[in-house]
């Protein structure tokens, strides 16, 4: 492995201890059924996300449903210090790639063959709670308010040499 590809990696290892996620791979399902899925869930609280997963009639929702009881789980064992009642999880990102595709031949008239793509996918979810967004946003409003303050004082102060 080269220097750059291993930089690369470690990175990517480092983004993802603070993420909690799981992952499906080869879902043997269209992608595009799944996204039907996934789009209905995408930045919802988890309780509710669980509730629309458990009672819709798609296939693809018990698949997803479990999905998100694991990113629950992956959560749960990164913060163990921390109660999943009181803080507030939501979805984060869900998303729905192709994955192989299975080829097969269906008989056709007159000698002919026709092929039939059995399609797959990979799908993505990721968990993250309401309160860390919040502090991420509150630090922004203060480094803001700083700059600004320190922008009044340089302006009072230059009117004050004149």
């Amino acid at each position: 492995m080269g220097a750059r590809k291993r930089k690369s990696s470690e990175a990517l290892k480092e983004q993802n201890k603070d993420r909690s996620f799981a992952v499906l791979n080869n879902l043997r399902m269209s992608p595009r059924k799944v996204r039907l899925v996934a789009d209905q869930i995408r930045g919802m609280n988890v309780n509710q996300a669980l509730n629309i997963l458990h009672f819709s009639p798609k296939y693809a929702s018990n698949n997803i449903e479990k999905l998100l009881f694991s990113a629950i789980a992956n959560w749960q064992n990164k913060n163990a210090q921390k109660q999943l009642e009181e803080s507030e999880l939501f979805v984060k990102e869900v998303f729905v790639n192709q994955g192989r595709s299975l080829k097969r031949i269906q008989p056709a008239p007159q000698g002919r063959a026709h092929r039939i793509l059995k399609r797959s996918c990979h799908v993505t979810l990721v968990v993250d709670t309401i309160n860390k967004k919040v502090e991420e946003i509150g630090e922004e409003i203060i480094d803001t308010k700083v700059t600004e303050d320190s922008k009044k004082d340089n302006d009072n102060k230059k009117t004050n040499k004149k």
